[in-house]
């Protein structure tokens, strides 16, 4: 037995060896003068050998998907890539199998990462302690605009969501199921049978339980990876400051309008983007308020209109999956926001009527002397 591992030992240090005289190999310094040109460094080493971090400019894609994902992150063939590894044996046999897919010029780094550090090489802290699964994920990898890098941010972000009812059923599921690290879940009230037929969140064996505590066991079912904290409380003006401060971006799933201009208020205060949502009947809307960036809720709305011109849903109906159609639009400004993608939709009114099936736009103008962002609001 021990005679066969020594052979395969040799025959494969033999192997390494031609592979050697195959492939190039550069040192630390001439990969730092072939990334100034132009060249893009890839670490291919898997996800749980990135506790110390990445090389800065490293693009991350593990050994076991480099063949599946490289087309889609480097689709030029002719771009000068750098390969690194742990030490150098993965990056050289890398480098053999990219050339036999057609890249032009591919390199190993000679001692990989250890070497890279050991030089100087500026080091940038990875998210391998958030357990990024190769499988989950595939699809976000293989997309450019996403890959690897924007699954670190999603990760990373840390959403709130107030209000587990139609709205943030939608909003929660796709945000646990796309990998956002810590998803936050405000809501006061308990599962009634009347919410099943839209608030998908939720069971009827779970009747009666607070949404918080239905939202969350689902929600980990879907995705155990993600932190899911509850508060079951009501937003107000004594507690909205606590609650919102851990929080990146806001997310707005209530139902009534005093809890949608505190929220205003404190994103307002708090520097907190906040990503509105409403529904009746056939129609919904959907808005994204950037502090210092344009109008606010309150610029939309400056006085909460009366009972009889705003019905609630209990009082005037919701078809069922309207909530789901606007729910995913919030999910997807916030995927948007985290990523950095795409126009969002800063000082604009999204609505969508369902019986045309038509949406239309429109451009809101912020009110100089609006008390939440205007420029004399309280301090």
């Amino acid at each position: 037995m021990a005679e066969k591992r020594n052979d395969a030992s040799e025959r494969l240090r033999r192997y390494l060896s031609r592979l050697s005289e195959a492939v190039e190999e550069i040192d630390v310094a001439a990969a730092f003068a072939r990334l100034q040109g132009g060249a893009i460094l890839i670490d291919i080493r898997e996800t749980g050998e990135l506790g110390s971090g990445t090389a800065e400019p490293a693009r991350l894609i593990s050994r076991g998907m480099l063949e599946l994902e490289i087309g889609s992150r480097v689709p030029d063939r002719q771009t000068p890539l750098i390969l690194m590894c742990a030490g150098g044996d993965r990056s050289r046999l890398s480098a053999a199998s990219l050339a036999e897919l057609g890249y032009e010029s591919v390199a190993s780094l000679v001692g990989g990462f250890e070497a890279w550090r050991a030089a100087g090489g500026a080091v940038r802290q990875t998210d391998s302690g958030q357990a990024i699964e190769s499988d989950r994920y595939l699809r976000h990898f293989a997309m450019p605009e996403v890959g690897r890098d924007g699954q670190a941010k999603l990760a990373r972000t840390h959403v709130l969501l107030v209000g587990a009812g139609g709205l943030g059923s939608p909003v929660a599921l796709y945000l646990a199921a796309a990998g956002v690290g810590h998803l936050t879940l405000v809501d006061g009230d308990r599962v009634e049978r009347s919410n099943l037929q839209r608030q998908i969140l939720h069971s009827d064996y779970l009747v009666g339980h607070f949404k918080t505590e239905s939202a969350a066991q689902r929600l980990h079912a879907l995705n155990p990876e993600v932190r899911i904290s509850t508060l079951q409380v009501r937003i107000d003006t004594d507690n909205v400051a606590d609650i919102l401060r851990p929080a990146d971006i806001v997310v707005d799933g209530s139902d009534n309008f005093p809890t949608r201009y505190t929220l205003n208020a404190a994103c307002q205060a708090l520097a907190k983007p906040l990503v509105y949502g409403a529904v009746l009947r056939f129609q919904g809307q959907v808005a994204l308020f950037e502090p210092g960036q344009g109008a606010c809720y309150r610029c939309l709305f400056p006085e909460p209109p009366l009972a009889e011109d705003s019905p609630s849903c209990a009082e005037a109906g919701v078809l069922g999956v309207m909530p789901g159609v606007i729910g995913c639009l919030q999910a997807t400004e916030v995927l948007k926001r985290i990523l950095g993608l795409g126009q969002g939709l800063q000082s604009q009114l999204l609505h969508f009527d369902a019986l045309s099936m038509r949406f239309r736009t429109t451009r809101l103008v912020p009110d100089p002397e609006c008390p939440d962002c205007g420029p004399h609001r309280p301090g």
